[in-house]
């Protein structure tokens, strides 16, 4: 199945760089923003086995050529695939993509993600479990995912699970940037820990020559050498990280509806001068209301769970609005968003009160289909423990 869809591939799309005892990944598709594709993914992997079984390799950087790490999954050739009646081709594409973010977040080898520019979606999934999460000044991070009828993934239910605070989600409610899809700088991306290291762009070259002199696997000494890099943040007066307390407020409460209620009475206590909560009403009014619901259920529960247990759930989820098991959101938002540029989706159940627990409780149930198998990821030893943020 795979292969029909892999005709005429574009060269060179990651490019593989050695030097004394480190080896680079590079996404070198700048035109799309790194978007990942099939043959990415897998020449990612292929490469990746092989350094893990190499004494020499004692350190791998990931980063992207251009002015993007990496904008997310190829969705457009998902949604084509789709639209010819292979919906397995989506199912496959993305096992494959989650294999790939496991084995990077369990490399025996240290990895070091520069990320510079938009890292969204599928570039989320790659970097935001490595070891070590360099950012500049031009860094933007977001998960959109909901505003095309998918939810966020790629480990999200892992990674901003971990964060401190309703800013995510830590203790048990609010998901502040899964629901509104908003976007965070690199400052704010260190500060709410999605970073482990600041970096100006301009010293990024230096940081990496000084990494390829590295001779040890030691993480300690790779700390100490990026650390030797890094730069004081400095967060923007209208940063939503300042109004953590109105966040909390909001993004702690049970329902979808609730939140969304409680936006709106905050917006209305300021009087409408509150350009945050403008933003985030709007953005889950326009989002399917199906995957939001989904994604609070999703983020709720990998809050408990290990990485390996989010990534299986995930793929379960994903492959049913893949198949249109329940509805066809992801259809009709990627066709409206992607393809016609700026439409409105018609969400079906179009308003949050019609999509019960019940209808949400399916996506989280195995797919009926003869083809369908769980997902199985390779046993690995080796989980880093890097959430926290390096101020």
């Amino acid at each position: 199945m795979a292969s029909f869809y892999l005709s005429n591939p574009e060269p060179n799309q990651v490019l593989f760089e050695e030097s004394s005892c480190l080896r680079k990944m590079i996404l070198n598709r700048p035109r799309k923003l790194n978007s990942l594709t099939y043959e990415m993914i897998s020449q990612i992997i292929k490469n990746l086995k092989v350094y893990e079984k190499d004494p020499m390799v004692k350190l791998l950087i990931l980063k992207g050529q251009g002015k993007a790490f990496c904008a997310g999954g190829d969705v457009v050739r998902v949604i084509l695939s789709i639209n010819e009646g292979h919906w397995s081709f989506g199912a496959s594409f993305y096992k494959k993509q989650l294999t790939l973010d496991y084995l990077l977040a369990t490399s025996t080898k240290p990895l070091v993600s520069l990320i510079t520019g938009i890292v969204m979606g599928g570039g989320a999934g790659l970097s935001m479990n490595s070891m070590f999460r360099v950012v500049t000044e031009d860094t933007v991070f977001a998960m959109p995912e909901a505003q095309i009828g998918l939810f966020p993934d790629v480990g999200a239910a892992y990674f901003l699970s971990r964060l401190p605070g309703y800013f995510v989600c830590f203790c048990s409610d609010g998901e502040y940037l899964g629901l509104t899809g908003a976007r965070l700088d690199g400052n704010e991306m260190l500060a709410c820990g999605l970073a482990t290291h600041f970096v100006l762009s301009k010293d990024l070259l230096s940081l990496e020559n000084a990494l390829s002199e590295v001779d040890s696997s030691d993480t300690s000494t790779i700390s100490r050498v990026i650390r030797g890099f890094s730069s004081k943040i400095s967060l923007k007066k209208d940063s939503v990280y300042r109004r953590l307390e109105t966040i909390n407020k909001c993004f702690s409460r049970g329902t979808v509806e609730e939140i969304l209620s409680m936006l709106e009475n905050e917006h209305e206590a300021a009087n409408g001068d509150n350009k945050w909560t403008i933003q985030a009403i709007s953005s889950i009014k326009s989002a399917s209301p199906t995957s939001l619901k989904v994604f609070l259920k999703s983020i709720r529960e990998g809050r408990r769970k290990e990485l390996k247990d989010c990534l299986i759930q995930e793929y379960t989820i994903a492959s049913h609005m893949f198949r249109s098991s329940f509805n066809s959101d992801f259809i009709e938002g990627s066709r409206a968003k992607l393809f016609e540029r700026g439409k409105q989706p018609k969400w079906e159940p179009s308003k949050m009160e019609l999509v019960s627990d019940e209808f949400v409780d399916q996506f989280f149930e195995e797919v009926d289909d003869a083809d369908w198998e769980c997902l199985q990821l390779p046993v690995r030893e080796n989980l880093a423990i890097t959430w926290e943020s390096k101020l």
